[in-house]
C-alpha cells in the first residue's frame, strides 16, 4: 500500500510541474486570435512604415493576423489614449514614439494618459536620429561655426519647424540652452512646408529627420552641419555627430517603440518582446531600416523602460525650460 500511495504522489508533483502556473501555460496559448497595432500617425510615415513590417512579420511568427490601424489626431494622444484604455490582454499594442511618450504628455497636461504609469513598455525597435541643415547660403560650415555666428548676433537667426511642440521645435529649443544662444524658432504647418521653407531660403536652419534630409545634403540644396548622434551615419558619413563634437546634449532622435496596456501579462510580454526581438535582428528588418535611416534599438526590456522614463524626463525639462507646454 506505502508502494502505491507513494507512487501516486509521485504521479501528482510530475503532472503538478507539467501545468506550472497559470501565466506559464497562458503563453503556450497567446495568442488566439488577431492583434490589433495601433499607430497614432497618419499612414505612410516612418511609424506607419515600421509598424506594416514589423506586423506582417509579427503574422508569420505567431500564427496569427496582425491588423495595422492608424489613430492619428492630437499629437499622438488619440492613439495612444485608446490603447491605454484597452485591455490588457496583449491584443491590442501601440507603436509608441517619442512623441506620444517624451514630448506629448510634457507638453499637454490633461493628455489622458501617464506615459510610463498607463503602458507596458514591451520590446523597443528603431530611432532614426535628426540632422541640423543650413541654407547655403549661411556662412557656416560646422556646427562650432553656427554657435559662434549664433552668439555674435542673438536672435538674428531662425529656424523652421513642422509646428509648436514638434520634435524638430525642441530640437532647437535644446540647441539654444546647450550652446547658450538664441536662434529664433519659426513654426510651419507641417515637416513638409518647413523643410521648403529652409530650402527657399526663408529660414536659415531645421533640424530635420535624416529620412528626409539626406537627398537634400546629397543633392546640395541643404548643407549638414551635425548629426544628432554619438557616431556618424553610413547615409552621411562626412557629417560629423554631436558626440564627436563635445555636444552630447544635442543627443536625440524619433525613436519607436511596442507598448502595450499597463498590468500586461509577464508571460504575454516575454512572447511579445522575444518575437520582436528576432524580428529586429533579422536582416530583412535592418535592410528596411536602413531604407528609413534608422538604425536598431539594442536594448533589453528592462533598459528599454528605463529609456522611456529618462526620455519623459529629459523633454519635459527642455519644455518647461523653453515655456511652450499647454493645458
Amino acid at each position: 500500500m506505502r508502494l502505491i500511495w507513494n507512487s501516486l504522489l509521485l504521479s501528482l508533483v510530475v503532472l503538478v510541474a507539467g501545468l506550472g502556473t497559470p501565466t506559464q501555460s497562458f503563453s503556450s496559448s497567446y495568442p488566439t486570435k488577431p492583434i490589433r497595432l495601433v499607430v497614432p500617425y497618419p499612414p505612410g510615415g516612418s511609424a506607419d512604415v515600421l509598424a506594416r513590417v514589423l506586423g506582417q512579420q509579427l503574422s508569420l511568427s505567431l500564427d496569427q493576423p496582425v491588423v495595422v490601424e492608424n489613430k492619428p489626431g492630437a499629437g499622438t494622444a488619440i492613439g495612444a489614449k485608446a490603447v491605454a484604455q484597452s485591455p490588457a490582454d496583449g491584443y491590442t499594442l501601440l507603436i509608441g514614439t517619442v512623441s506620444s511618450h517624451a514630448m506629448n504628455p510634457a507638453l499637454t497636461k490633461n493628455i489622458g494618459y501617464d506615459p510610463v504609469g498607463d503602458f507596458t513598455a514591451i520590446a523597443p525597435l528603431a530611432s532614426i536620429p535628426f540632422v541640423l541643415l543650413a541654407q547655403p547660403k549661411l556662412p557656416v560650415r560646422s556646427l562650432p561655426e553656427l554657435i559662434e555666428l549664433a552668439r555674435q548676433q542673438p536672435g538674428k537667426l531662425n529656424y523652421s519647424s513642422a509646428g509648436n511642440g514638434t520634435s524638430n521645435h525642441l530640437a532647437g529649443e535644446m540647441l539654444n540652452m546647450a550652446a547658450k544662444v538664441r536662434i529664433v524658432h519659426i513654426p510651419y504647418k507641417g515637416s513638409a512646408p518647413a523643410l521648403n521653407g529652409l530650402l527657399s531660403g526663408e529660414v536659415e536652419l531645421m533640424f530635420d529627420l535624416l529620412t528626409t534630409a539626406a537627398p537634400h545634403v546629397k543633392a546640395g540644396s541643404a548643407r549638414a552641419l551635425a548629426i544628432t548622434t554619438q557616431q556618424r551615419s553610413p547615409l552621411l558619413p562626412d557629417v560629423p555627430a554631436v558626440g564627436e563634437l563635445d555636444m552630447r546634449a544635442l543627443e536625440l532622435s524619433a525613436w519607436f517603440g511596442l507598448f502595450g496596456p499597463r498590468d500586461l501579462p509577464a508571460d504575454v510580454r516575454e512572447v511579445l518582446g522575444r518575437e520582436v526581438g528576432k524580428i529586429v535582428e533579422s536582416a530583412g528588418f535592418r535592410e528596411r531600416l536602413q531604407g528609413l535611416g534608422a538604425s536598431p534599438m539594442n536594448l533589453t526590456p528592462r533598459q528599454f523602460n528605463d529609456f522611456v522614463v529618462n526620455e519623459r524626463d529629459r523633454w519635459s525639462q527642455v519644455i518647461k525650460a523653453a515655456s511652450i507646454g499647454t493645458d
